[in-house]
């Protein structure tokens, strides 16, 4: 081996981390977009346009779409699937 294979880790295979992050990723990407498809479909319901945008184009995996769901919006956890 020379200097160049060590430093670059060439011939080590791969990490044994990488699948483990990629499935957190992929259960981080559900989890933002369920939280997201409910706030925006109850702040169109609400006719919140100003929610609406800003919700649909800011990423925060979930939190802001949370907060508008029960701080805002005021919903209970059993109405987040009703169409009322």
């Amino acid at each position: 081996m020379d200097y160049h294979s060590i430093q670059y880790g060439m011939g080590m295979g791969a990490p044994t981390w990488i699948p483990a992050v990629g499935l957190v990723l992929v259960i981080l990407v559900l989890w933002g977009v369920f939280w997201k498809g409910l706030a925006l479909w109850h702040s169109a319901q609400r006719k919140e346009p100003w929610w609406f945008a800003i919700m649909l184009v800011v990423n925060t995996v979930g939190v802001l779409e949370i907060i508008y769901l029960f701080g805002v919006a005021k919903l209970k956890f059993s109405s987040l699937f009703s169409n009322k």
